[in-house]
């Protein structure tokens, strides 16, 4: 029975689809096969067949489908790919908008927006029959303005100082605002939220590339986590 060279049946192939040197065919192998150069590749190997043992047209066909299935996988790769680029562009977009804007935060410093006003939010777990917020100079301590709220139903509350002294708004300094809330238990210290200017927004490293803000006396802050904003 006649037996076919491997060497000289790749050596055959080679010379039918034009790569006769041997940095072409080096090429060949470390190119990326195209859809055309894989119907001609086929083409050429449905000529160079053993005639004593022809191919199926099984295998045939099963190479057709496994090159469609790869080259489907790698278009819709580049697609999402380019899906994920718009979608980070538009999210840094978003984030740019809110340049200038305060978002809330958790933490207890704060200072006066351009409205000579400092705003934030109690999230009392129970209702209280006394609420009193402490505003003090955040370098000396020293009170500025006490505010009695007096009794909330327990929930969101809001809190804003308004009439703020002349020499407080020209020193433009951090403000600590202390929460006392009394739910017939005694007086407790409760941890506020603050309304703070946002900065400037960037994008994070690593996999995720998450939207960051950088907020006033607060660093960056995860976009996501940033659910309300003046």
């Amino acid at each position: 029975m006649t037996t076919i060279d491997p060497n000289s049946a790749q050596a055959a192939l080679f010379e039918k689809l034009g790569l006769t040197k041997q940095s072409d065919i080096q090429k060949a192998n470390s190119e990326k096969l195209g859809q055309k150069d894989f119907l001609k590749l086929m083409t050429t190997q449905l000529q160079n067949q053993d005639p004593f043992a022809p191919m199926d047209n099984g295998d045939f066909i099963a190479q057709m489908a496994q090159f469609s299935t790869v080259t489907g996988i790698e278009e819709m790769n580049n697609s999402i790919g380019k899906l994920v680029e718009e979608f980070d562009q538009a999210r840094i977009a978003t984030a740019s908008n809110l340049l200038g804007h305060s978002v809330l935060v958790p933490g207890n410093i704060g200072r006066v927006d351009e409205s000579g006003e400092l705003h934030g939010v109690l999230d009392l777990p129970e209702a209280t029959i006394k609420t009193e917020l402490i505003y003090r100079d955040a370098a000396t301590n020293a009170e500025l303005f006490r505010d009695d709220l007096g009794p909330k139903a327990a929930g969101l509350v809001g809190f804003k100082w308004d009439n703020i002294p002349d020499e407080v708004m020209q020193n433009s300094e951090k403000i600590k605002i202390e929460a006392i809330i009394d739910s017939g238990n005694g007086p407790e210290q409760l941890s506020p939220s603050i309304y703070s200017k946002v900065i400037s927004a960037s994008v994070g490293t690593g996999a995720t590339k998450q939207v960051l803000l950088n907020v006033e006396d607060y660093g960056d802050l995860d976009v996501s986590s940033a659910v309300n904003f003046r």
